[in-house]
């Protein structure tokens, strides 16, 4: 961990209201059961430079509350974007999630263990966009005419952005060393 731990009363001025939009938007429901004293994953270095972690924050809602995409859909490509990055918390987190959104645990071992997944229908088309765009940086024509086809423009747009903020997040957490709460299991213990 390269940053000390941080807590809501140590917040002021743009800190503060950075904390306060994450716990009273979207993710105050999800929040709320947080059994820590302190902030928490990327939230706990955002708040340190609110210029960044308010906007940040807000996309971060967007993606997560305000599109169409299935949930289903949106935690195949996470995981898969936490998977690439071995991202210790975030994949963590999201692997939980993911089994919520009734995705299988197999796919989801497949991607910690760094093996292609094997999804099938919509799931099988985000993980496609997602291991393409991190991989060669780009989409196949093909992965795109499925994805149009599946999600249609707007969907693909909420694809790609949400893979993009998930990357922002996995490297965030990467380069501040963040820790897994103590009760969370490390998803890539060897530590690659």
């Amino acid at each position: 961990m390269r940053l000390p731990e941080i807590t809501p009363e140590e917040l002021t001025g743009g800190g503060r209201e950075v904390y306060d939009a994450l716990r009273s938007g979207p993710r105050s429901a999800a929040t709320a059961n947080l059994a820590v004293k302190s902030i928490v994953g990327p939230y706990g270095v955002w708040v340190r430079a609110p210029a960044i972690g308010g906007p940040t924050q807000a996309l971060g809602a967007a993606v997560r509350f305000a599109g169409d995409l299935p949930e289903p859909v949106k935690e195949a490509a996470i995981c898969t974007v936490g998977a690439h990055y071995r991202s210790k918390f975030e994949f963590a987190a999201h692997e939980r999630l993911a089994q919520m959104a009734g995705i299988e645990q197999r796919h989801l071992d497949a991607l910690r263990d760094g093996l292609p997944a094997e999804f099938t229908g919509e799931e099988a088309i985000a993980y496609r966009v997602a291991a393409e765009l991190l991989e060669s940086h780009g989409m196949s024509d093909e992965t795109y005419a499925d994805a149009v086809a599946e999600f249609g423009t707007e969907g693909v747009i909420e694809l790609v952005t949400t893979v993009g903020y998930y990357c922002l997040i996995s490297l965030t957490l990467n380069a501040f060393e963040i820790p897994l709460p103590p009760d969370w299991e490390d998803p890539f213990p060897d530590g690659t």
